[in-house]
């Protein structure tokens, strides 16, 4: 059974940062390509960044230049490197892990940008 489990969300005032972890109960490197994707209040789920095994990292045009995507093989982990965050940015956070056809969901972590 694959676990995801996303941590480092919080309470963050407009103009600061947040690095989020997604800790895998199995290798990264069996998944195809991991993403992280965010809910806002309200609003349905949408995508946010992408790294797949091999090839180029993705970013929705909302976070490019902002966010970074990276991994860890090592410790089994997914990051989000979040700068420069703004109101439009609050929102549950989730990570999802692709192998083959087959989807894995973390639990989600709450993001609060406010002053």
């Amino acid at each position: 059974q694959v676990q995801l489990v996303e941590s480092g969300g919080g309470l963050v005032q407009p103009g600061g940062s947040l690095r989020l972890s997604c800790a895998a109960s199995q290798s990264i490197a069996s998944f195809n390509a991991m993403a992280w994707y965010r809910q806002p209040p309200g609003k349905q789920r949408e995508f946010v960044a992408s790294i797949p095994v091999v090839g180029s990292t993705n970013y929705a045009d909302t976070v490019k230049g902002r966010f970074t995507i990276s991994r860890s093989s090592a410790e089994n982990t997914l990051y989000l490197e979040m700068n420069n965050l703004n109101t439009e940015d609050t929102a549950v956070y989730y990570c999802k892990g692709s192998r083959g056809a087959a989807s894995y969901w973390g639990q989600g972590t709450q993001v609060t940008v406010s002053s």
